[in-house]
């Protein structure tokens, strides 16, 4: 399993954010763009399908910006992935939609992959953004490499 590009950005992106929560100023594409060297136009993106799913508020204009709709102790890497992947399902078993499979029928492991779906989930919801956040900062001492006297 590995996820997208895009949600691995929304990522790097809401954890940027979460580093300046608190903060009165608002941030927007392009700074968080900056900041975590994700492309501008994937960063505006990102910002649309986040303030969609309800994970950032977004204002136009003059003292406009973005800022996270809740606190990032809140917002969990399951609720990340889903607002940009949608929900998620490992396999087509556990997806609300439509069944393609064609041993459906017959499938023993079919009542199991629930199970195993809730686990990947529950996984992703136990990481809050405020614990990346924290874990992200590099420690003073290896922001630029030292100097060794001779």
């Amino acid at each position: 399993m590995r996820l997208s590009s895009l949600a691995d950005y929304a990522v790097v992106m809401l954890t940027a954010a979460a580093r300046h929560c608190g903060g009165a100023a608002r941030l927007n594409a392009t700074m968080l763009a900056q900041e975590t060297g994700v492309p501008l136009p994937t960063a505006q993106k990102l910002v649309s399908r986040l303030a969609a799913a309800g994970l950032i508020d977004s204002t136009r204009g003059t003292g406009g910006g973005i800022r996270l709709s809740r606190p990032p102790a809140t917002i969990t890497l399951a609720d990340i992935v889903e607002a940009v992947e949608g929900p998620i399902a490992m396999t087509s078993c556990v997806d609300a939609g439509h069944h393609d499979c064609a041993i459906e029928g017959n499938c023993r492991v079919k009542p199991h992959w629930n199970a195993v779906n809730d686990a990947v989930r529950g996984a992703l919801a136990g990481v809050s953004l405020a614990h990346l956040a924290a874990t992200a900062r590099v420690p003073e001492n290896q922001l630029a490499p030292q100097r060794v006297e001779a």
